[in-house]
């Protein structure tokens, strides 16, 4: 269910944004792979089975960290926390909560927003001693 999630909001962020480079950042033998979207875009029975809440002023941000070194690029779980901030400087604490589904992990966090409004992220990475990163990106949230 949670692949199905992940999946249909990739497909979504790459259906609905301009051509750009794929989300991922590497560092090290991690691919960091992350998006952000508004929750309307999830189907109301996914919104409830992961407690997000659906809304036109409320996005999603989805990270998953892939250990590239080994076969299979298996998902390792993280310490991970968070800030978004508006260009007024209107700061958010993004509060991350971890999904497991098999093999898989990912970090989802809600964020609110307005029409038409770019939020910066800014999200601290850690796995043992062998990660220790901030991911910065940003992204325009639209009401539908």
């Amino acid at each position: 269910m949670v692949r199905l999630l992940i999946s249909t909001m990739i497909v979504f962020f790459a259906l609905t944004q301009p051509v750009q480079a794929e989300q991922k950042q590497v560092v090290g033998n991690f691919d960091i792979h992350y998006v952000a979207l508004g929750s309307t875009f999830l189907t109301p029975s996914i919104a409830k089975t992961y407690g997000i809440k659906r809304s036109s002023y409320t996005g999603i941000i989805n990270i998953s960290v892939l250990e590239n070194s080994k076969p299979g690029h298996p998902a390792v779980p993280v310490e991970i926390s968070g800030i978004a901030n508006n260009l007024l400087d209107a700061r958010i604490n993004l509060d991350f909560r971890e999904i497991r589904e098999g093999s898989a992990i990912y970090y989802i966090a809600e964020v609110p927003y307005r029409d038409d409004q770019e939020i910066n992220f800014q999200i601290a990475i850690k796995h043992d001693n062998e990660l220790n990163t901030q991911l910065k990106f940003k992204q325009k949230f639209y009401v539908e």
